[in-house]
């Protein structure tokens, strides 16, 4: 198909544009450190890298993103039939396979951390064995339901859920807690890393999580699913978002293991009107010529789009029915060719492995900042970056001259000079 055409020779440009002399893929990051102007030192400051105001270096690997990338769950190779498609499309599946793995590593760069959760937490206090001072007292369980409530919170999933069977209270606790569920929390300690056994622990995730979404009311505080193999179970993905959009998801991070890389995010997506925060990666975005003129994202503030096959008539679509939208972060784009800014609370836009993107401040009044880590161009041609209203604006860089051609207004700046990159700050045009 198209897409996942497209998708494969892009993910491969992506992967060549890295330095090639460094064996550890976080060189080219670190080659690049954001001006002192980055770190406000405010943590309510909202333009900002999505790893924390204080952030002074590129993408970093996140907290529990190591999760997915553990051997456990490690991208697993294609079977016959995916590797004799790519054949049929001039690729090859070993190269292929190898670069897709590359690609994960550098999306999970980017993917935010969990919110913070105890792995080692217990509840062992209150099953003491009985002492003579009273030590085998149940003390836990006689805190405020509040208290418990943020217990239940810091723990991971499959803990928390069971401490619904400890009495009729804690189970009253833990259908009342907002919920933090991240897949990688489920996955046995000690499983091998066999193509079979990594399926069958795969499917026994999806099944515990199918379960926490059935049984509990919501809302999901945050939800991180990154681990899963959801395009071998028909149906599965699109029965999560609905019971996700009607429960009530605030954050979210959904990421398709390949293969397929063209695999469709179902449209019961755009149910999901809770959204605060949402990280998608290597899937197909839905088509919205159809949707109804009702459908927004009225509280997102902060999304990423990470190896997303989305064309710019869906992009326009996005930013337009998400009003409160403050920061956006694209990474290694699929088929976008052309992102037209047109957002009255957009406030910082981060772009990461650009692949032939041109970019259009349209009418962007709060935006602040526009970010570019990396970019390349497959033909060798310019790269438009046109400023047009962002009266706002105090940060724009990193410009290639060799890639980016940037216009401001009617203005075209040309850098006559060899530099290989040059940042610009503070903008001023009159007229």
């Amino acid at each position: 198909s198209t897409v996942f055409s497209a998708q494969s020779q892009q993910i491969s440009s992506a992967i060549a544009f890295q330095n090639p002399k460094s064996p550890n893929p976080r060189s080219r990051y670190r080659q690049r450190r954001p001006p002192a102007s980055m770190d406000a030192g405010n943590p309510e400051h909202r333009c900002r890298c999505p790893h924390g105001p204080r952030c002074t270096r590129g993408p970093r690997h996140g907290g529990l993103a190591a999760a997915a990338l553990d051997p456990r769950v490690r991208a697993f190779p294609m079977d016959a039939a995916t590797q004799a498609m790519y054949r049929e499309h001039g690729m090859d599946p070993v190269t292929l396979e190898s670069d897709v793995t590359t690609a994960m590593t550098f999306l999970h760069y980017v993917l935010p951390s969990p919110p913070f959760v105890s792995s080692r937490a217990a509840l062992s206090a209150a099953f003491l064995p009985p002492q003579d001072d009273g030590g085998g007292v149940d003390r836990i369980s006689g805190l405020p339901e509040e208290l418990l409530r943020n217990i239940v919170s810091r723990l991971p999933a499959k803990d928390g859920a069971r401490t619904a069977a400890l009495s009729c209270r804690w189970r009253r606790v833990w259908l009342s807690t907002p919920l933090v569920l991240v897949d990688a929390d489920l996955l046995p300690a000690g499983c091998g890393s066999s193509l079979r056994v990594e399926r069958a622990h795969a499917q026994r995730v999806e099944s515990a999580i199918t379960h926490i979404l059935d049984a509990h009311p919501g809302p999901f505080r945050f939800v991180h699913l990154i681990s899963c193999h959801m395009q071998e179970t028909p149906g599965l993905l699109a029965r999560w978002l609905q019971l996700l959009a009607v429960k009530g998801v605030r954050e979210l991070m959904l990421v398709n293991r390949p293969w397929p890389l063209d695999m469709a995010l179902p449209a019961t997506f755009f149910g999901m009107a809770t959204l605060t925060r949402l990280y998608l990666g290597t899937l197909a975005f839905p088509n919205t010529a159809d949707l109804p003129r009702g459908v927004s994202f009225p509280h997102l503030r902060e999304l990423g789009l990470l190896g997303m096959a989305i064309v710019n008539r869906d992009m326009d679509f996005v930013l337009a029915r998400s009003p409160v939208l403050e920061i956006l972060c694209i990474q290694a784009n699929v088929l976008l060719k052309w992102l037209s800014l047109v957002s009255r609370s957009l406030r910082c836009v981060q772009i990461i492995e650009g692949i032939d993107l041109n970019i259009v401040v349209k009418n962007a009044p709060n935006l602040e900042r526009v970010i570019i880590w990396t970019s390349s161009a497959r033909d060798g041609l310019h790269r438009i970056v046109k400023i047009g209203h962002a009266p706002a604006l105090s940060l724009l860089g990193y410009l290639e001259p060799a890639r980016h051609l940037l216009e401001i207004g009617n203005t075209i700046i040309k850098v006559q000079m060899a530099l290989t990159s040059f940042h610009l700050f503070d903008i001023y045009v009159n007229g």
